[in-house]
């Protein structure tokens, strides 16, 4: 039964650089409308700078408006962080004949978003890889009318290698050809 089901976990929003990213802006927004408040009342409410002497308008507003910007920022990627949006499973099966992908969205109508297709509609496994300033490296199912389904998440582009290796391994499993797209 084990070797008729594979399941692959895919990552969402908790990533290291979400992290990273939500805990950088959270510090400047801070520091930021800390310095503008600062500006605003004529006292240092920072202990590594005086802002105090920073004219309220036009420096004093803006850098308040640079700081609630970016708390807003850091609040956003935290809540996706806290949802996990974008994670989920592929699950390959072919006891039942279905492939499903499964990944979790905002909260709403679509929370969970569920997509499954039968193993007769699915053509080929393909691998598109683009390089320049912006590379992508994703596998893609192919199904018989023509439509390409990301498999991959949203990531640093892996190494070739690694991807076609991923890439042949769930051809071979489902027993499907690969292409390049």
């Amino acid at each position: 039964m084990e070797q008729e089901i594979r399941q692959d976990i895919i990552i969402g929003s908790r990533r290291f650089s979400n992290y990273f990213w939500a805990f950088v802006l959270l510090l400047g927004g801070l520091g930021f409308l800390l310095a503008g408040i600062s500006s605003y009342f004529n006292k240092n409410f920072l202990p590594f700078s005086n802002p105090s002497e920073l004219v309220f308008i036009p420096q004093g507003l803006v850098m308040m408006f640079y700081g609630t910007l970016s708390l807003g920022l850091s609040l956003y990627i935290s809540f996706t962080i806290i949802l996990d949006i974008g994670g989920g499973y592929n699950e390959y099966n072919k006891f039942e004949n279905l492939v499903k992908i499964v990944r979790k969205g905002f909260p709403g109508k679509n929370r969970q978003v569920l997509l499954t297709y039968p193993l007769t509609n699915i053509r080929s496994i393909g691998i598109k890889i683009t390089e320049g300033l912006n590379p992508t490296r994703s596998i893609y199912l192919c199904l018989k009318d023509e439509r390409k389904i990301p498999l991959t998440p949203v990531q640093e582009p892996i190494s070739i290698s690694d991807l076609e290796e991923e890439a042949a391994d769930l051809a071979k499993f489902l027993d499907l050809k690969l292409e390049n797209l």
